[in-house]
């Protein structure tokens, strides 16, 4: 290996330099102490895991995304997180093991072994916040409310949430006497928008011409409050899904009541993490990028992998490095003073005085030129004297 080959990072994985450091770390602690206002306490799971209960119930995406390494004390397979959300939900059900509602939030960097696009970090910085032990309409609320007001809380103007449900889709094929392929054949399908895919996998399996409408309809019924009411007259005869329509529009009002300025889209054939979500999915965007700032949605059955039967589990997550790229903040500057000693008799008093300019909130160096300073801390007649540098 050469010299100039050593400095290399693989792709997508990246320094943090100043000033976007001191950016990412401004954010990520507004987020954290705003949620401790909403009741949610801080937890900090580890960077590797056993893969059984790092990836259980997460489904193959994430797998996939998940590089894996052989524990040589144990010589098991762990896992290199590449979601938090799961051991956030292995730490309320095996940790803390409470009764009740349980409010936690992290932060953390997460390891992709592929990144999510050509552009996109694979090791980027994630926020988020989960709510277990609400199954209600409400748990979904204050998630999704949580989420528009982190973003809020850091100068985001618009805030555009889409929602959707994978339960709807779920009831629907349940219902349909298919075997597991035949289910993968259209969820597949149904995640590429492709009517006429859809069509053609529904009439090889011989479903009624009635099913295979309501299929069809699926990829179709994204828009506006205006959607769900179509979608209520397609799906008249099934009350479950009714169910759902019901919750998403309950939410989206309520959502709109709290936020004025909030938009929100429907994708009722929104499939986003099939495998491991079982009700109300969401996403959130900013004006100017296409790029998901957060996301997250209802998660119910991961508890009873970990003993907790029929435990709610409703989160989002938010990614640091796409969001902080959307932002435009005011870091605090703070005055720079260079406080060189002019003489060894003035050591210990240079030393009281650079500590106190520091707890005044200034930013006080020993050595180098004066050069890039605000002040140059010099000892005239007895006494320390702030200058302005040259």
């Amino acid at each position: 290996m050469s010299f100039v080959d050593r400095w290399l990072l693989p792709d997508g994985v990246e320094d943090v330099l100043p000033p976007q450091a001191k950016k990412l770390e401004v954010v990520r602690r507004r987020l954290l102490d705003l949620f401790e206002t909403w009741g949610y306490e801080y937890v900090i799971p580890p960077t590797v895991e056993f893969l059984e209960s790092l990836l259980t119930g997460t489904g193959k995406d994430l797998d996939l995304k998940t590089f894996k390494v052989v524990d040589l004390v144990t010589g098991r397979m762990m896992g290199i997180r590449a979601d938090i959300t799961p051991q956030v939900a292995r730490i309320d059900a095996h940790s803390l093991n409470g009764e009740g509602i349980a409010r936690l939030c992290y932060a953390g960097t997460v390891v992709h072994s592929k990144a999510d696009s050509m552009l996109a970090s694979r090791t980027p910085i994630s926020v988020g916040a989960e709510l277990f032990g609400e199954t209600s309409g409400r748990g979904d609320l204050e998630i999704v409310s949580l989420m528009v007001d982190a973003l809020k809380s850091l100068g985001v103007d618009r805030v555009h949430v889409d929602l959707g449900d994978v339960a709807i889709f779920r009831q629907l094929v349940d219902g349909l006497a298919l075997d597991a392929d035949q289910q993968e054949q259209l969820f597949e399908a149904v995640q590429r928008k492709s009517v006429a895919e859809i069509r053609h996998r529904a009439e090889t399996f011989d479903l009624t011409s009635g099913d295979i409408n309501m299929l069809c309809e699926l990829p179709d019924l994204t828009g506006d409050l205006k959607v769900l009411k179509r979608a209520r007259d397609l799906f008249g005869n099934r009350p479950g899904i009714v169910e759902c329509i019901d919750n998403l529009e309950s939410v989206a009002e309520e959502m709109m009541r709290r936020f004025a300025d909030l938009e929100v889209y429907f994708d009722l054939s929104e499939l986003r993490g099939y495998a491991y979500h079982t009700g109300i999915v969401f996403s959130a965007f900013v004006d100017g990028s296409s790029q998901v700032v957060a996301k997250g949605g209802r998660y119910d059955h991961i508890g009873g992998v970990f003993g907790r039967e029929g435990r709610g589990a409703t989160g989002f997550s938010i990614n640091l490095n796409n969001l902080a790229d959307q932002l435009t903040l005011e870091l605090p500057a703070r005055q720079t003073v260079l406080a060189r000693p002019q003489e060894s008799k003035d050591m210990l008093s240079l030393w009281a005085e650079v500590q106190r300019l520091r707890d005044e909130g200034y930013v006080v160096v020993e050595s180098g030129d004066e050069a890039g300073y605000d002040y140059v801390l010099v000892n005239e007649q007895g006494g320390w004297t702030l200058n302005p540098s040259k």
